[in-house]
């Protein structure tokens, strides 16, 4: 089966897209030099019964929500292709407490990470896209749910939702979209989380989970890996395409992620957070409102 939008499209770059890419790149001026913000986190706040959020880096946060652990597309790797990870993980993966959950939002390798996974082990329950769940079983998770856009597992007294995102799906060039994308809603009694995984800018997309889902407290957003437009509008969202989404979701709180991690793309790699900052102070939103991690953050999630 070939998966499409909820739009009913699909992506339609090619290999020559690809190709004018990487020669454009080559005559970028350089860049100037960034240093990801981090603060030092050993993992021993992780266990903790109250609820909290903390950035891994990329797309890869560590939550306690509805009395589990969770982790979202997790990624320890040092390396992605021929990219060296900017900064180390926000917590190592030895200090890494004992997870429930975790979820993979898509099949691309710096969201499935199989090194990753295989490394978490067998312990916890793993919940992905439809057709996602056979490269997990392939290297010995059995513990895996697959999902269809909108059903929802329920573990303990959390609900887990699949939700559409404006994406693709790709692992070898013989497997483009035959395996669904998405992002997750986690509702619980201590409030609603949601991470977006990858996604263009879609208003039904994003309009569709405000209508279907309970009001999200925290939504973890992407805002790097977006230049050049041409290439990357149709699947990535920018900063501003961010803070259009979050304003179609409804949501109280911007979690920023999938920025700092690795250098995926062509914008500046401090950018992405500049221009959210910025474009928060140019809409007179509530500081309060936009969180900016450091690598290794972590923050109390407490409903407004």
């Amino acid at each position: 089966m070939l998966y499409k939008n909820l739009d009913g499209t699909v992506l339609n770059k090619g290999l020559g897209d690809l190709l004018r890419w990487q020669l454009e790149r080559r005559r970028l001026p350089p860049q100037p030099p960034f240093v990801t913000p981090r603060q030092l986190n050993d993992g021993s706040g992780l266990p903790a019964l109250s609820p909290h959020l903390t950035w891994i880096g990329h797309a890869t946060f560590v939550m306690r929500l509805g009395g589990k652990l969770i982790a979202t597309d997790p990624i320890w790797r040092e390396r992605l292709g021929t990219q060296s990870r900017l900064t180390a993980p926000g917590v190592a993966l030895e200090s890494l407490p004992p997870l429930d959950i975790v979820t993979v939002s898509h099949s691309h390798y710096d969201h499935l990470d199989t090194d990753t996974l295989a490394k978490l082990g067998a312990g916890p329950l793993y919940v992905v896209p439809k057709d996602c769940g056979e490269i997990l079983r392939g290297i010995g998770l059995p513990k895996v749910v697959e999902l269809d856009w909108w059903q929802t597992h329920v573990e303990g007294d959390l609900r887990i939702t699949l939700v559409p995102s404006q994406h693709w799906s790709m692992r070898v060039p013989w497997d483009r979209n035959q395996r669904l994308w998405g992002g997750f809603v986690f509702e619980s009694r201590d409030g609603t989380s949601y991470h977006a995984g990858d996604t263009a800018l879609s208003e039904q997309v994003f309009k569709s989970i405000r209508e279907k889902c309970p009001p999200i407290d925290w939504a973890m957003l992407p805002i790097g890996a977006y230049e050049p437009r041409w290439f990357m509008q149709p699947q990535h969202m920018n900063p501003d395409d961010a803070a259009q989404a979050f304003e179609w979701l409804g949501a109280q709180t911007f979690c920023a992620m999938h920025w700092g991690t690795f250098k995926l793309t062509d914008e500046p790699t401090g950018e992405p957070p500049a221009r959210i900052r910025a474009w928060w102070k140019d809409h007179d939103m509530d500081p309060k409102r936009l969180w900016v991690f450091d690598i290794g953050e972590t923050r109390a999630l407490t409903r407004a």
